[in-house]
């Protein structure tokens, strides 16, 4: 079976690429550690999750976790795992050194994120968790909350997790029927139940934290009466248990050694987070969070099922080559010799490199919106303001989602086939992969309730001001390397799309004027459209830097020092998108413009 190795050249590549070289231009957070310490950052990553979470990640799914009498039990090697990576200072690595984290960019912890999903899908969740619901903290908690929970939950000594969903409504939170009843000026008493709840106990820490959503008696109804609570297992200050009570754990498809938890809050004690009635603007703060997180999940389970699936097809010998024996000395060749086992991991190589690309720009814009810094720099040379840094990353994030999960699933499930049936039984280690990977699909939002949300609100809600701000930042850059010739073909397609995305956007508001059903019958096939354009250009933008740096030649310290083979890899992988995958955008296009009547039962 293949160990995993981080991809750690690339992400430095992509951290040069999207730095470039004018250091005086990266906003605070970039500029906190140099070149030098950001390798050594990841390369510390790298170290920990190799040796310490791939090895045991299929002995822990194995094992899986155990429920007994309201005690959930973690595999042990798992326990220990966590212990030494809260130990370490990683789940501080990009959280205000105020609160007792490092606060490096959102991109390094955007590959440690990376690293964590490759190498032990179910592990990195715990930490996921954690940071969305201590971001939500950060943005509405009192001074009191953060001083009470914010230390602890940094250190990794105490856990967060999200309480949502329940039992009859699903994502449809406006139906939540947990109640908060006013007990004095600081507290409220909290009951009912909730259900997947990920990680929402278990004995690898001293304290799990629950941010859950409930209607304080006598609120509307629907979404606009609800309310957020911090609701920890165990009270802070006398350390009693707070009826916080797990009541069975679900037997699932993957993620075997992560606990997904009913819970059920016995008047327990929780305490306002933010003002009442807007605890769904302070669940999007978590839930915006957490998507990012899952498409960083997408994106790890494209590069895991690529190295799987290159040393597989390195190794295996199977059939000769149609051009003629390659290899003479051996009984057959090895399957890198069929075109379409090329076609498979070039597949899984363009949405693993091309969705960290995207998922860097994100981190970027994330860190440039909180910062409110007016100016940063990307492979095109400046980020927008920070308003709107704000709204593409509102745009970009549920194509982020959405697409890179869709695309990490394909990928996995490609991992399979290159396998053939060893790929179908367990010994292979991939099967496991498309088991885990195939809830990233559906939690925090499914891809349906991310097209919804891409297409409704965030384009056709905003006339379009958001898909415009990409558009015409697409076509800035287009219309800079027109004169590229080795890309001019590329530059002409995507330039073409970057006209062609908003045209079919107001075509499908029209019809939407008409009927809002047409909305929901294109969101899918519109997503999915974006998707591809969006990596287009990114796959665009990294070739044409792969190009100049072949060229110029700089230093380390100047961000080069890249062997040729990585460049040309970069710029063969670009054509391969551009000729075999971004071609489905077609498909996409023609099927959300078919309307609704396309989907009468």
């Amino acid at each position: 079976m293949h160990s995993y190795k981080a991809p750690l050249e690339d992400m430095q590549f992509l951290l040069d690429c999207q730095a470039g070289i004018h250091p005086a231009e990266k906003n605070s957070r970039q500029a906190s550690v140099d070149r030098e310490e950001a390798s050594f950052i990841l390369s510390q990553a790298a170290q920990f999750v190799e040796h310490e979470l791939a090895p045991i990640n299929r002995a822990c799914d194995e094992l899986g976790c155990r429920f007994d009498n309201g005690n959930v039990s973690l595999p042990n090697a798992m326990k220990q795992a966590y212990t030494r990576y809260a130990e370490a200072g990683w789940m501080g690595l990009s959280m205000p050194e105020e609160w007792g984290g490092q606060q490096v960019s959102s991109q390094l912890a955007a590959c440690a994120g990376e690293m964590l999903t490759s190498a032990n899908h179910a592990f990195s969740m715990i930490p996921a968790l954690n940071m969305s619901a201590i971001k939500a903290l950060l943005t509405f908690g009192s001074e009191e909350l953060k001083s009470q929970y914010l230390p602890n939950m940094i250190s990794g000594q105490w856990l967060g997790c999200m309480a949502l969903t329940e039992a009859h409504c699903g994502s449809d939170l406006g139906l939540i029927r947990t109640s908060a009843e006013l007990v004095d000026d600081n507290s409220y008493r909290i009951k009912g139940n909730k259900i997947f709840i990920s990680a929402g106990a278990h004995d690898g820490c001293e304290n799990i934290v629950h941010l859950v959503l409930a209607r304080i008696k006598g609120a509307p109804e629907g979404v606009k009466g609800l309310s957020l609570f911090i609701v920890p297992t165990y009270l802070p200050n006398s350390r009693e248990f707070n009826n916080v009570s797990c009541i069975g754990i679900e037997e699932k498809m993957g993620i075997h050694s992560n606990p997904t938890c009913t819970m059920s809050y016995e008047n327990s004690t929780g305490f306002l987070v933010g003002e009442p009635h807007k605890g769904i603007k302070a669940m999007f703060i978590m839930m915006n969070e957490m998507r990012m997180g899952t498409a960083t999940q997408g994106i790890g389970l494209s590069e895991i099922s690529y190295q799987h699936s290159l040393s597989y097809a390195t190794e295996r010998r199977q059939g000769r080559s149609l051009k003629g024996i390659a290899e003479p000395d051996q009984e057959a060749d090895s399957l890198l010799v069929h075109a379409d086992i090329r076609r498979m991991l070039l597949t899984q190589r363009a949405f693993a490199e091309g969705g960290r690309a995207l998922s860097f720009f994100c981190a970027q814009l994330l860190d440039v919106t909180e910062e409110a810094n007016e100016k940063s720099a990307d492979t095109c040379g400046t980020l927008p303001s920070a308003e709107d840094s704000k709204q593409l990353l509102n745009f970009l994030t549920p194509i982020a989602k959405a697409f890179c999960t869709e695309t990490g699933l394909e990928s996995s499930s490609l991992a399979i086939q290159v396998f053939g049936g060893h790929g179908y039984v367990r010994e292979s280690g991939v099967e496991q992969l498309y088991r885990d990977g195939r809830i990233s699909t559906l939690y925090e939002g499914t891809t349906g309730i991310q097209s919804l949300d891409l297409l409704g609100r965030k384009v056709l809600g905003t006339q379009a001001k958001s898909l415009l701000l990409f558009t015409k930042q697409i076509h800035r850059f287009c219309l800079l390397e027109k004169g590229n010739q080795p890309f001019s073909s590329m530059v002409k397609t995507l330039l073409d799309y970057a006209k062609e995305w908003p045209q079919l956007t107001q075509e499908i508001g029209i019809k939407a004027m008409k009927s809002h059903d047409e909305v929901g019958a294109a969101a899918y096939d519109y997503l999915m459209y974006s998707g591809y354009v969006t990596l287009a250009y990114f796959w665009l933008s990294m070739a044409v830097r792969a190009a100049r740096l072949m060229e110029s030649k700089p230093t380390k310290q100047q961000g080069g020092n890249y062997g040729d083979e990585f460049l040309n890899a970069k710029i063969r992988t670009a054509s391969f998108y551009y000729s075999r995958l971004l071609p489905r955008a077609e498909s996409h296009r023609k099927a959300m413009l078919s309307g609704e009547d396309a989907l009468l039962l």
